[in-house]
């Protein structure tokens, strides 16, 4: 069924079925809270909205991290999980000259999927629609973290050549849990 999803940039066509995720509950973070800011966000401004998904020049609004602390935005863009309806997001970020993100950014990469999608392998194919991406960017790797107990992304992980890099503490602002840090080395992949 994997085949069949597909990376999208989030455009108006794709709006109506994102916000009925939204809805359901569902966000990649923050929870139901988070899900009715972004609600209303739409009901504001949909285009702008749309907009703020692809931050390749990094303006805009700081970035609120979990902790209520606010840093300055570095470049990144935005893809939805696509099978006919929205499926999920996965986030690319970056600094331009550089593979260093800054210390409150855990990694290059971020995904989730939605409840009713998961266990089909679309996060394992976001991962590898996305790395190329990376490679038109420069990249030699990208970082994606997860934590220990999240088996399901480190065999998303995995699957995609990631290798266990280090294993640290999360900052603060995360909630200074154990997490751990792969590296997916883009040259060796073909991409």
């Amino acid at each position: 069924m994997a085949q069949h999803m597909k990376l999208v940039s989030p455009a108006p066509e794709h709006l109506a079925s994102y916000t009925a995720a939204l809805q359901r509950g569902w966000s990649i973070t923050g929870g139901a809270a988070a899900a009715q800011e972004e609600l209303r966000a739409i009901e504001d401004d949909s285009s702008l909205f749309l907009a703020r998904n692809d931050h390749r020049e990094a303006r805009g609004a700081s970035i609120t991290l979990p902790d209520g602390s606010s840093v300055p935005r570095i470049p990144g863009f935005q893809r939805w999980l696509w099978d006919g309806e929205f499926c999920g997001r996965i986030s690319f970020r970056w600094q331009p000259g550089t593979t260093e993100l800054p210390p409150h950014c855990l990694g290059h990469v971020g995904y989730a999927v939605v409840p009713w999608k998961q266990g089909l392998g679309y996060a394992t194919e976001a991962l590898r629609q996305i790395l190329p991406e990376a490679v038109a960017l420069g990249m030699p790797f990208v970082e994606v973290t997860t934590d220990p107990t999240n088996f399901a992304s480190q065999k998303v992980i995995e699957r995609n050549g990631g290798v266990l890099f280090e294993t640290f503490t999360k900052p603060i602002q995360f909630g200074s849990g154990p997490a751990l840090r792969y590296r997916i080395y883009l040259s060796q992949r073909g991409t």
